[in-house]
């Protein structure tokens, strides 16, 4: 299953991560392979800034580390004066989120926007 979730609201980060969270579980005991993708454009992109104020930074960790890609708009990151650079490694930029989106959606992934 290929799958892309998008996100562009901050309070959706929680019932997304959720979200993916059991679909990895549904799949693993499956025993069927997945593909997940979250692209967050939007004021959404500020939740991958690492701070102690971020409550998701170590379930977004822990969701990378389990093959699960983390996508942020490029045109988001400027938008919001947020430098590449304090984006964590697990972070893929892509140059415009909702490009990303129809790329994914044209390859087959089904899409999820919570």
């Amino acid at each position: 299953m290929k799958v892309i979730f998008h996100v562009d609201e901050r309070n959706k980060w929680g019932m997304v991560l959720a979200n993916i969270s059991n679909m990895i579980d549904y799949y693993r005991n499956a025993g069927e392979a997945y593909e997940i993708e979250a692209v967050a454009n939007g004021e959404a992109v500020a939740d991958y800034v690492p701070s102690k104020e971020n409550p998701y930074q170590e379930q977004m960790n822990g969701l990378a580390a389990a093959g699960v890609t983390f996508a942020a708009c490029g045109n988001a990151l400027r938008g919001q004066q947020i430098p590449e650079s304090e984006l964590p490694g697990f972070v893929t930029v892509v140059p415009a989120g909702v490009v990303e989106l129809a790329g994914k959606q044209a390859e087959g992934f089904a899409y999820i926007r919570p």
